[in-house]
């Protein structure tokens, strides 16, 4: 069951941890093919799923030994019905496949057995390439289409629905609109270029503050994930009225472009001490970001290292 759908403790003042790269660990460091990063399909294959529970747990370990909240993206960012489609499953086997990934995460929060909140996130993701906005959909074309996914979450023990690598504004108020709907709250994480904008264009915290106003209930917060400290420390240390719906970071470990992890064909998992440096200096720079985990070429050294440095952050202030 869902227990902090109503009252989701990451609004407090406390730091929480998420976890870092799935997708690109499972493939580069764990060996797994991933057709479309599509993690979820793993979930049938016993090797596949017992990685993906370890994966899981490790980083909810991590938090408790730092005697932090932890939030778990399930493994559906992929799990929506046009990259269904590219994979060749139909909707009865898209849902039971959502379903089954937010029962792994409630069989790992049972054994890690936390002091502090462990929170379910139900992950969406993009309709299309998160890297290329395409043709963008208006928000209610969004909203039709992420309705699938928003209303199957609705109906397991996910606390909230985070949509990861939003990149432009329509489908990010279509995803908010869907989660309403469903009775979700959710989470906005946009992603940015090397210039700090969104790939539609649009900067950044325009994007918050038109999905803040456009969409019918506004997400319960906003996060910057799939980019490196590099490429958005500078809209955040201008800033705005829209900095402190900021919540949370999910970096990338390496400073490339899109463009260029696009055509990476190996792993650049770039500096973990460097990267918790980098994030606690953000957390100084925008106190409202209290969730830190990683995204694309990190893992477990990286989130551990960016808790550390956290942590020295606090005993030193």
């Amino acid at each position: 069951m869902a227990i902090y759908r109503k009252n989701p403790p990451q609004l407090g003042e406390e730091i929480f941890l998420t976890d870092s790269g799935m997708e690109t660990d499972l493939v580069f460091n764990k060996g797994f093919d991933l057709p479309y990063f599509g993690a979820f399909m793993l979930l049938k294959d016993p090797k596949g799923r017992a990685a993906i529970r370890d994966y899981c747990l490790e980083h909810a370990l991590l938090a408790k030994r730092r005697g932090l909240g932890f939030i778990f993206e399930s493994a559906t960012w992929r799990a929506s019905p046009d990259w269904g489609d590219k994979l060749g499953l139909d909707r009865a086997a898209l849902e039971a496949a959502n379903r089954d990934a937010i029962a792994l995460v409630e069989e790992v929060r049972d054994e890690a057995a936390l002091e502090t909140p462990f929170v379910i996130s139900g992950n969406l993701g993009p309709r299309g390439d998160g890297y290329q906005p395409g043709s963008l959909m208006t928000a209610k074309e969004a909203e039709d289409y992420h309705s699938f996914q928003a209303e199957i979450l609705a109906d397991t023990a996910a606390d909230l629905v985070t949509a990861l690598t939003m990149n432009n504004a329509p489908e990010a108020i279509g995803v908010a609109n869907a989660a309403a709907a469903a009775g979700m709250p959710c989470a906005i994480s946009f992603t940015v270029e090397t210039d700090g904008r969104l790939p539609s264009g649009q900067p950044l915290g325009e994007a918050i503050m038109e999905t803040d106003f456009e969409a019918r209930k506004a997400p319960a917060y906003y996060m910057i994930n799939c980019a490196h400290p590099a490429h958005f420390t500078s809209v955040l240390r201008e800033g705005g009225a829209w900095t402190p719906r900021l919540r949370g970071l999910r970096a990338n470990a390496s400073k490339c472009s899109h463009a260029e992890l696009d055509e990476a064909e190996t792993l650049d998992d770039g500096n973990p001490g460097e990267l918790g440096l980098e994030n606690a200096a953000l957390r100084r720079l925008v106190p409202s970001l209290t969730i830190f985990g990683g995204c694309c070429g990190t893992d477990l050294r990286h989130v551990a290292a960016i808790a550390a440095e956290l942590g020295r952050m606090e005993k030193a202030a």
